[in-house]
């Protein structure tokens, strides 16, 4: 007879906070132990017109990067878009999907179920599957992850704490730049710890974690390719824009790494001086087309040329909004997560709380 998976489920205060790069580094070090784990995602949101099948993109990755066969996953109970929304607030679904829960997730087995939570606490509750209530309903323990913004992140897990109650085995702080890591370790922590917060682990910020693809950066612009489309999958960690004269340009791209930079298409001076330090690709905009030299240089060089119909304050805003959706959906990113979770986040202590004991001895 199979045994019962006990839950594990990884939320979150805000959207975008490491629960997938979290799930990842939680389930290679359990994996290492012997454990059986499967993995579920009940709740799947793509508000994104760009990308409506993007959840089952989601899920069809974890699955592979978890190397689990298919009948250790759960493809989503209910997909949150804007007809699903809409159907709902109409009264058309009247549908306790926290009630279908159970049945949605007894057909897997396994030591662990992972379950990816919602992008927020109040996030689901329209439809019965917000954090609390998923916990509650099958008896979940939840580990919740937050992005340092600031030590004010406390009051957040304060609230949580108060929001979650017994729920709540442990937080993971991730995302802390190098010169806060020394107050998160030294005030943060034993704060929480007294607190009855169990801080399981704190991972720094990472440049290469927080970068993009050039791929998603011309899906998100919408650009053209004008050169290198075999050069995509290069990653930009950081965003310049060439708008000054060329001597100042030169020495503000020397000191940055892996940039995109955004700058008329007209100013072959900058476009120049961007190609011969640290570009991964060039965002040109004003719909001018570059001059045959620069084509030319790019392509020696192999850095992507894109072409934008908008101008520079849009281009900016929209590349920024992009850092801060970073997904995990290359093999580079997989490792560096599973390095920094082994380094920084305490999987004995996790498993104790969950009162689970290693299949195999190190």
């Amino acid at each position: 007879m199979a045994k019962s998976a006990k839950y594990l489920l990884i939320g979150s205060i805000e959207a975008y906070s490491g629960k997938s790069a979290t799930i990842i580094g939680v389930a290679h070090q359990l994996q290492e132990k012997g454990l059986d784990i499967t993995y579920s995602k009940p709740l799947g949101t793509c508000l994104s017109a760009n990308k409506p099948d993007a959840v089952e993109e989601d899920v069809q990755f974890m699955t592979q990067v978890l190397n689990l066969p298919q009948k250790k996953v759960r493809s989503p109970l209910l997909s949150l878009d804007a007809q699903t929304i809409q159907k709902r607030l109409q009264g058309e679904d009247t549908t306790d999907y926290c009630h279908s829960l159970k049945q949605y997730l007894q057909q897997t087995s396994g030591d662990l179920m992972l379950i990816e939570g919602p992008g927020s606490l109040c996030e689901g509750s329209l439809f019965n599957l917000s954090l609390l209530e998923v916990a509650q309903e099958i008896n979940a323990a939840v580990l919740l992850v937050v992005r340092y913004q600031s030590v004010l992140l406390v009051e957040n897990l304060l609230f949580a704490k108060q929001h979650l109650v017994d729920c709540l085995v442990g937080v993971l702080i991730n995302d802390i730049p190098s010169d806060q890591l020394a107050i998160a370790q030294s005030t943060i922590r034993p704060f929480l710890e007294r607190r009855n917060i169990p801080v399981l682990g704190m991972t720094p910020r990472s440049d290469l974690l927080r970068s993009v693809s050039v791929r998603e950066l011309v899906l998100q612009l919408k650009a053209e390719v004008l050169c290198r489309s075999d050069r995509l999958d290069l990653m930009v960690e950081s965003l310049a824009i060439g708008a000054m004269n060329v001597n100042s340009a030169l020495k503000y791209f020397r000191k940055r790494r892996n940039m995109a930079v955004v700058t008329g298409g007209d100013r072959a001076d900058i476009q120049m001086a961007a190609l011969e330090t640290s570009t991964q690709c060039l965002i040109l905009t004003g719909q001018l087309p570059p001059q045959p030299f620069i084509l030319s240089r790019a392509e020696e060089l192999e850095i992507p040329i894109l072409s934008v119909d908008m101008d520079t304050l849009t281009t900016v805003e929209i590349i920024d909004k992009t850092f801060g959706q970073v997904r995990l959906h290359e093999p580079i990113k997989v490792q560096c997560m599973r390095h920094l979770m082994a380094q920084h986040f305490d999987i004995d202590r996790l498993m104790s709380q969950l009162g689970l004991e290693p299949a195999v001895t190190a």
